[in-house]
């Protein structure tokens, strides 16, 4: 008899430990309703700063890499591909002129777009990301004359 209180006792403290099923739908919505009003935030700081290390590595890196081969061979190169491999006319070629030795993709994982002459800097060269939308010409490219 006193084994079989103890053990509906036992049964009934297991019982009371547990969490009930509202309890826990509870702290689901809870961590929704969170989640909803974090990540937003988060994807909006991501964008951001791709945006500035695009910006960075335009008006930093490259830039820095464009002028180097300018110094050296007198103009600036016809693509990217120059700055890591010499071109055939090119006398005084130093490089290459990033390291490691490839060219730098943007933060959303495409090459830099290179034009020279530059439509925007005729007497120089356009260096641009696409930006977040991935499409040349668009209000969100990245672009060295901004």
């Amino acid at each position: 008899m006193k084994t079989e209180i103890k053990r509906i006792v036992i049964q009934k403290n297991l019982r009371q430990r547990a969490f009930t099923l509202v309890e826990m739908m509870l702290v689901v919505v809870i961590i929704g309703i969170l989640a909803a009003l974090v990540i937003p935030k988060l994807a909006g700081n991501t964008e951001r700063a791709r945006i500035t290390a695009a910006n960075a590595d335009i008006k930093g890196g490259i830039k820095s890499a464009l002028g180097q081969y300018e110094v050296d061979v007198g103009q600036y190169p016809k693509n990217l591909q120059d700055l890591i491999v010499a071109p055939g006319n090119a006398r005084n070629w130093h490089g290459p002129y990033f390291d490691p030795p490839t060219l730098p993709s943007d933060p959303w994982g495409n090459p830099y777009i290179y034009h020279f002459p530059g439509k925007h800097n005729q007497s120089s060269y356009d260096l641009l990301s696409a930006g977040p939308d991935l499409k040349e010409g668009t209000d969100d490219d990245i672009g060295n004359w901004q």
